[in-house]
Parts: C-alpha cells; sequence; structure tokens
C-alpha cells in the first residue's frame, strides 16, 4: 500500500514538473522572440532611415549648387522670353538626370518663371507661391526645408529651397521638390508596414497610400485650423492615425517594444519600433508581424520542454534503480582506494629518492661547469700574461727611447738655464713631458693588459682596441720591419670586454708576426667593417698562408705551426670571441695571398 501511494505521488509531481516546464518554455520563447524582434525591427528601421536620409541628403545639394548657376541668376535678373525658354529647357534636363520630382524658379514675388515640368499639364509656370514658407523663409536669406501636398500637382514632397543673389542684390529663389514615390513603392513589397512623420505626428512617407498625412499624435482643433489656413496639407481631413494595443498574453517585461493592432489597416499584431531620422526632424515607425516568427518558436520551445521532461523522469528512474548498485559498490571501491593510496604512497617515496639523487647529480654538475668556467678565466689569463712575457723586451725598448732622449733633453735644459735662454728650455722640457706621456700610454696599455677580466662588456670602440694591441706589438713590428695598415670604416663600436678583445687582436697580430718570419717585405693588414648590426674585423699578412692539412685543426688544442709555441692561443682566442657573442675564423685564401682571419662580433648600438 505504501508503495502504491509512493507511486501516485511520483506521477503527480511528473505531471506537475511537465505542466510547469510547458509553462515557462513559453514564457521563454515568447520573451526571446520579441527581443530578437525587436532588435530586427530597429535594424530595419534604422536602414529604411539611412535610405530615407540619403535621398533627402541627395536633393539638398541643388538648391545649393544651382543658386550659383549663371544662367538662373540672369533669367531672374532679366527675365527675357529667350533666356527663361533656356531655363526651363535647363531644368528639365536637370531633374530628368537627377530624378528629382520638379525644379522650379520664383521671381521676388513669388511668382513660378521657370520650372522643368513647364510643358505638362501640371506645369508650375505662373504660379504664385509668395504664401509657401519655404519662399519667405528663402527670400529671407535663410535656407529652408518645408514638406506640403502639392496645390497645382496635388502631390506631396519635400520642399527645398534657397536664395539666388548675384553681385547686386537677391534676385529670386529657387526650389527642389523631393517626391518619395519609388522609396514608397519599394517599401510597399516590404512584409512590414513602415511610415515617416514629421515633428507633429502627421505621417509624410509611408508604404501604406491610405496612411498619408493621418496624425500619429493628438492634434487640438487649433492646430488642425492653422494647418488647413497655411495649406501645407491642402484640404486633408488630417484624420487620426490610431492603434490598439494587444491583449495581454505575456507578462509585462519592461524594455520591449509595445505590441499594437492599428485601427484601419493591416490587422496585425504588429511590434511598432521607432527611430529618428538622421538630419530631419522626423520619425520613422516600423511595424513587425509578430505571428510568423512567434507560433513556431512557442511550438518548438514547447515540445522541446516536453522531451526535456520526459527525458528528465527517465534519468530519474534509471538513477533510483542504479542508486542501489551504487551504493553497493561503494564498499568494494574503498577497498580499491585503500590500495591504490598505499602504493601511491610507496611510489612517491620512489620518487622522492629519484629526485633527491637528480638534485645532488645536478649540483654536483654545477660545480664542475664553474670549475671550468675558472679554469677557462685562468687559462686566458695565462695566455695574457705569456703573451706578456713574448713582448716585454719590445715594451722595454719602448721605454728605454723616451728614457734616453728625456736624459738628454734634460741636461740640455739646465744648460739652456745656465745660459739664461729660457725659450729653448722650455721647449727642452714641453718635450720631456710628451715623452713621459708616451711612457705613460705604453705602461697603461700593458697593466691594462696584464688586467684578469671581469666578465663585465660595455660598448668597445674597435678602432681603440686595434690601436691597443698595435701599442703593445709596436716594436716588435718595426724590428722586423713590417709594414701594418689600418682600414676602419666609420666609428663602429662592439659590445665586449676591452681587455679580452685586445687579447684576441694582440694573439692574431703577433701570429702574423711569427708567420712572416724574416721576411723583408712582410705587410700586416687590418680592415674593420659594420653591416647588418655586426662588426667584422679582418686580419692578412702576406706570410707563405695555411694549408689544408693546418687549417682543418687550427682551432683544436696544441695545434701549431711553431716549435715553441702550445697551440693554446687561437683555440683561447675562439673561445672569448664565442663568450663575446662573435666568431672567429680563419677562411680559405688563394695560394700566395698569405693567411687571413676574421673576428665577428655584434655591433653595439
Amino acid at each position: 500500500m505504501t508503495r502504491r501511494w509512493q507511486r501516485l505521488g511520483l506521477g503527480l509531481a511528473a505531471l506537475a514538473l511537465l505542466a510547469g516546464l510547458d509553462r515557462a518554455a513559453d514564457l521563454l520563447a515568447t520573451r526571446q522572440v520579441l527581443a530578437e524582434l525587436e532588435t530586427a525591427a530597429r535594424a530595419t528601421a534604422g536602414l529604411h532611415g539611412a535610405v530615407l536620409r540619403a535621398e533627402i541628403e541627395k536633393q539638398r545639394s541643388l538648391p545649393v549648387i544651382l543658386a550659383q548657376d549663371p544662367d538662373l541668376v540672369r533669367a531672374l535678373r532679366d527675365p527675357t522670353p529667350a533666356r527663361l525658354e533656356a531655363l526651363n529647357r535647363k531644368l528639365e534636363r536637370l531633374a530628368a538626370a537627377t530624378r528629382t520630382g520638379v525644379l522650379y524658379a520664383l521671381n521676388p514675388d513669388g511668382l513660378a518663371v521657370a520650372a522643368s515640368n513647364w510643358q505638362l499639364p501640371e506645369s508650375f509656370v505662373g504660379s504664385d507661391y509668395a504664401f509657401r514658407p519655404y519662399f519667405s523663409e528663402a527670400w529671407a536669406g535663410r535656407p529652408a526645408e518645408h514638406f506640403a501636398l502639392g496645390t497645382v500637382s496635388h502631390r506631396p514632397g519635400l520642399y527645398l529651397s534657397r536664395r539666388v543673389e548675384d553681385a547686386a542684390g537677391p534676385v529670386g529663389v529657387i526650389v527642389v521638390k523631393a517626391e518619395f514615390d519609388e522609396l514608397e513603392e519599394s517599401w510597399a513589397k516590404l512584409p512590414e508596414p513602415v511610415l515617416a512623420a514629421d515633428a507633429r505626428g502627421i505621417v509624410t512617407v509611408t508604404s501604406i497610400p491610405d496612411w498619408h498625412f493621418r496624425a500619429t499624435l493628438p492634434l487640438t482643433p487649433a492646430q488642425r485650423q492653422d494647418i488647413r489656413a497655411s495649406l501645407q496639407f491642402g484640404d486633408q481631413p488630417l484624420r487620426d492615425l490610431a492603434f490598439d494595443a494587444v491583449p495581454a498574453t505575456r507578462p509585462p517585461w519592461p524594455g520591449l517594444a509595445p505590441l499594437l493592432r492599428p485601427q484601419d489597416g493591416p490587422r496585425g499584431p504588429w511590434l511598432m519600433v521607432e527611430e529618428p531620422v538622421p538630419g530631419i526632424a522626423w520619425r520613422l515607425s516600423l511595424l513587425a508581424p509578430l505571428r510568423p516568427a512567434l507560433e513556431p518558436a512557442r511550438a518548438a520551445a514547447r515540445l522541446a520542454a516536453l522531451l526535456l521532461g520526459l527525458l528528465g523522469i527517465f534519468l530519474v528512474a534509471i538513477a533510483r534503480r542504479r542508486h542501489r548498485r551504487i551504493t553497493e559498490g561503494r564498499a568494494r571501491d574503498a577497498a580499491r582506494r585503500e590500495a591504490l593510496e598505499a602504493e601511491v604512497g610507496l611510489r612517491t617515496a620512489e620518487l622522492r629518492a629519484a629526485n633527491d639523487g637528480l638534485r645532488a647529480e645536478a649540483e654536483e654538475r654545477r660545480r664542475a661547469e664553474a670549475a671550468v668556467h675558472r679554469m677557462r678565466d685562468e687559462l686566458g689569463q695565462a695566455n695574457r700574461l705569456a703573451v706578456l712575457g713574448q713582448i716585454t723586451a719590445s715594451v722595454a725598448h719602448e721605454i728605454n727611447q723616451p728614457l734616453a732622449a728625456i736624459r738628454t733633453f734634460a741636461d740640455n735644459a739646465s744648460l739652456l738655464v745656465t745660459r739664461g735662454e729660457a725659450p729653448a728650455a722650455a721647449k727642452a722640457l714641453a718635450t720631456i713631458a710628451g715623452l713621459t706621456e708616451r711612457i705613460g700610454a705604453i705602461t697603461a696599455g700593458l697593466r691594462g693588459f696584464a688586467r684578469k677580466s671581469t666578465g663585465e662588456t660595455r660598448p668597445e670602440p674597435i678602432r681603440g682596441a686595434i690601436d691597443g694591441a698595435l701599442l703593445l706589438l709596436g716594436h716588435r713590428l718595426r724590428q722586423h720591419g713590417i709594414a701594418v695598415s689600418v682600414t676602419v670604416e666609420g666609428e663602429p663600436a662592439v659590445r665586449a670586454e676591452r681587455v679580452r678583445l685586445e687579447q684576441i687582436l694582440v694573439n692574431l697580430v703577433q701570429n702574423a708576426i711569427e708567420a712572416l718570419g724574416e721576411r723583408t717585405d712582410g705587410r700586416i693588414a687590418i680592415a674593420a667593417t659594420a653591416a647588418g648590426g655586426r662588426v667584422r674585423v679582418a686580419v692578412r699578412d702576406n706570410g707563405p698562408g695555411l694549408d689544408a692539412a693546418v687549417r682543418a685543426a687550427l682551432f683544436m688544442p696544441f695545434t701549431t705551426t711553431k716549435s715553441a709555441g702550445l697551440g693554446l692561443g687561437l683555440v683561447i682566442s675562439r673561445q672569448i670571441a664565442a663568450d663575446l657573442g662573435g666568431t672567429l675564423a680563419a677562411p680559405e685564401t688563394p695560394p700566395g695571398d698569405g693567411a687571413l682571419f676574421v673576428l665577428e662580433l655584434e655591433q653595439a648600438e
């Protein structure tokens, strides 16, 4: 008995769920369709408004241009029959070319003296338009726009006017009548009724012919009387265009456009949206049909809700059946979980031990790399000290020569002072000062070259590094009678450490000196150029050059062609170049052209 009541309760709950889902789906579908319909309707209304504005803007330029036309000005200033006939024909051609309703010219009294429809029965020529606001406004110097029903053609249109004048003053008014028949015909082919109304709510342009000159806003008797007296809309009755609200079939959702049904005309119901027409004080209204979009969406939503409800009930039934199986399986899952956790703990301990081993190995590798870097720096320092040992005799000779000269000039200066020849003594002392500066430059270069590398880089002029290397090797070059030429294009600089850069250049120049041997015509050429963000320094000699076997192993440790060399200078130089982000290479040269070494480094900004 208890199970039967339980099943009955579940059945009633299922029916209540289906009914609730049906109602909710209907409401949500209605809300969604109305929102989407309003969005689409506003977009369409904006498009129609843009087309209407484009049509008006196209006509607005005509009176501005025609007001400056010399034929029009002459005809209004001196309206002879020949001039007026020529003006009639010109306006007729312009109206046909621009697809304008009517173009016509008014004299100062408001009388039409020429018109594009001069050959038609409803010609404006001879008609008095002084009563029209567009004439009085334009004659006063204010461009005017006025929508009205034509008193001669009985066709509505937008009248655009502008005063015509010459150097002597105003001579008349040019008027363009823009008609919207083609636009209304294109609107009439659409499923949505469209209307445009002026600031007082009177319909000016519409896709429903019977809605012309209907009032969408309430007009007082005084307003109606003023409009009839102005003849703006002739004898039109200006009947109200009223819309009834559709009885509420949905909750009053705020923000959505109203659902309306016109009292006469297409029955609807319609969703009405209203948008301003840019550039003119009109508002455009569009009535979007509701039923074609709403009914299929509501039916689809209710069907989807029914299927969803049935699916939910089916899933609940399956879930109740599976609940018992899940409960029974939990105990088995708990046992498996405990076994898995134990296995995970074991694996975690193994991974932790392996991780500790990797950390120890990484630390050992770091210490080994640090030792390699220290050994490399010490090897470079040893190379510099070895080079210094080789050029010590040259440096000593470079210093001894100025010292001997200083002694001689000092003795001469003392003798000149005792003789009272102060200018000559001062000149000797100035020479001594210059010689001491030379000694200071030599010792400074020697001390800088011997200084241990700090590893810090900065922009270094390549010319300064070349001059420093040649300063240290100057005596050896002169001793062997070697001519050195240095060519540096511009003032390129590289990002490097001065000590290490000079060490590379000293090694290259010293190798060139030793390769030249005892040749009496030895030459060394150093050329530096910058291109593509790189600086290229080429050191070339006219010695015997390098054969293929030597070049292949040139940058390998302990490879040398000198009897007393260790074969480490070029290896260290290439490593220094790599540390500075550059390269050092020995390109192949033709036989008899000597050896060539090329150093490339990154150009400093």
